[in-house]
């Protein structure tokens, strides 16, 4: 659907279910998640999920599959559209921990960002990461996101309190960004 240099946005897929299960139960990767999932996601967690896809109208979930093998690794999604003042709220995760440090997340960010500010006419994106992913927030940074404020210990991870960032991008500093 939407690509570029390393990776495609594309619909979710039947077949990315079971992948999706286990990418979401791996504790590395689920550590990472916000609001972030304590409990395993079942099967049938899953396929509701999945179910439910088209039918929120306010939640827009792409596949990331990489361009070479045409492998899905993870997602990336639009959340809590906000049409009156045009804001979202975005998340992804790479769950393929053989894709990370590889600048396949920048890459989906780059497309989603680029369909957010080009295709829906929004004005600012904002997201959450955690203290503990700094290589989340160097993506972000890579992006055009800057960080707007921090939620003091709103996290408790590992038997410790961690604070939360809120990052945000607007349309006209997209625009003005040499990197798109």
């Amino acid at each position: 659907m939407y690509t570029g240099e390393k990776v495609r946005l594309r619909e979710y897929r039947k077949e990315d279910i079971s992948l999706a299960l286990q990418f979401i139960n791996d504790s590395e990767v689920k550590k990472f998640l916000v609001p972030g999932i304590p409990y395993p996601y079942t099967l049938e967690d899953e396929i509701k999920w999945y179910e439910e896809l088209s039918a929120n109208k306010d939640h827009y979930s792409f596949a990331i599959e990489t361009l070479e093998e045409k492998k899905y690794i993870g997602g990336c999604g639009i959340h809590k559209v906000d049409w009156k003042n045009r804001v979202v709220e975005v998340g992804i995760f790479i769950g393929d921990k053989n894709y990370w440090n590889k600048g396949y997340g920048t890459d989906a960010m780059r497309i989603l960002i680029r369909f957010i500010f080009e295709q829906m006419n929004i004005n600012k994106i904002k997201l959450n990461v955690y203290e503990f992913n700094p290589r989340a927030v160097r993506c972000y940074e890579k992006c055009g996101f800057k960080k707007e404020g921090t939620l003091r210990q709103e996290i408790y991870r590992d038997g410790k309190y961690y604070d939360q960032y809120i990052m945000s991008i607007l349309r006209e500093e997209y625009y003005n960004n040499p990197n798109f």
